[in-house]
Formats: C-alpha cells, sequence, structure tokens
C-alpha cells in the first residue's frame, strides 16, 4: 500500500503552518509576516500579503494543533466535494474576509485559522444540500458553534470570535452558492 497525497492543498497548508511553528520553536520568528496587525498601509505590499498569509501563522503548538485537527478531518471531504481549486479559493476569500474586517472594526491582531476552521465546519455541515431544503445538521451547528462564539465574545481572552464568525459565515454562504454536484 502507499500513502496518497490525497487533499494537496489541505496537506500543503497543514505543513506550511506546521513548518512556521517549528521555525518559531527555533528562534526564528516569522510570525509578523504571517499575522494582521490592528492597522493597514495601503503603500505596504506586505500588508496587503498579511491579508491572507494571517491563516497560515499561529501563537503556538496548541493553537496549531487545534486548528489542523478540524482542518486535516474536514478539509479532504470539502476538497473533494469542491475541487482542489474550489477550496483554496474559499480560503483564501476568508482568510481575506477576516482579516480586512478586523482592520476596519479592531485594533487587535490576528493570527491563525480559526476562521478557515469555522469556514470548514459550517460548509462540511451542508455539503449534502438539497434543492429547497435546509439541513437540520446546518442549523444545529449554526446554533452549537456560532452561537457558543456570540456568547464567548463578552469574555476576556486572547480569541477572535469575530473571525470564527466571519469564517462561518463564509462557509454558509460557500455552501449555499457554489454546490458543485447539488443533489435533487
Amino acid at each position: 500500500m502507499k500513502i496518497q497525497y490525497n487533499a494537496p492543498v489541505v496537506l500543503t497548508f497543514a505543513f506550511i503552518c506546521t513548518f512556521l511553528v517549528a521555525l518559531q520553536g527555533m528562534g526564528i520568528n516569522l510570525m509578523p509576516m504571517f499575522s494582521v496587525s490592528g492597522t493597514m498601509d495601503v503603500s505596504n505590499p506586505l500588508d496587503f500579503f498579511r491579508l491572507f498569509s494571517h491563516v497560515l501563522g499561529h501563537g503556538d503548538w496548541g493553537h496549531l494543533l487545534n486548528n489542523l485537527t478540524f482542518i486535516l478531518l474536514l478539509g479532504p471531504i470539502l476538497e473533494e466535494k469542491y475541487g482542489s481549486s474550489g477550496l483554496l479559493m474559499m480560503m483564501f476569500i476568508t482568510a481575506f474576509v477576516t482579516g480586512i474586517l478586523n482592520i476596519f472594526f479592531f485594533s487587535s491582531g490576528l493570527l491563525g485559522a480559526s476562521g478557515v476552521v469555522f469556514m470548514m465546519i459550517l460548509l462540511s455541515s451542508i455539503v449534502n444540500l438539497q434543492r429547497g431544503r435546509i439541513p437540520l445538521t446546518f442549523v444545529l451547528v449554526v446554533v452549537l458553534f456560532l452561537g457558543k462564539e456570540f456568547i464567548n465574545m463578552f469574555q476576556q481572552n486572547n480569541i477572535s470570535e469575530f473571525a470564527h464568525i466571519i469564517g462561518g459565515i463564509c462557509g454558509a454562504v460557500f455552501g449555499f452558492s457554489f454546490r458543485r454536484r447539488p443533489t435533487y
């Protein structure tokens, strides 16, 4: 039996994130290039890069492993359904939307793939969407995951519940908009 590189977008994403955290552990801190600050200088090309790259950076191994658990579980299913380029596009859009909205509404930084994780969670809950029907799993996931984030927004922590919520909204929009193989 051979090991197959079955989900190239998901696996490459996971390996890049892991590599960056490993470099950080060796004292090579590239995280400023992979995080959105609370402001943006439109004359600085690096700030535009950060709008997309912040999903690759993670604060530590625990942060990375929490995100990769979901990404490696849900990502291959989504990559098979929507294709590698489709999933990559959704990840890029989610990164950009969470990054730009964070700059507009918050002065805090943004680091990590949690927005992408929540996009995948909501998107996976509607993979078998049928015309004219909303899956109960989707409704329950919205209530449980996003409801929890709305409640947690009022706690003092270093977690961007806003990015989670925006990522989840992106996943819902993608799920209802980009049905690759519709089921009737």
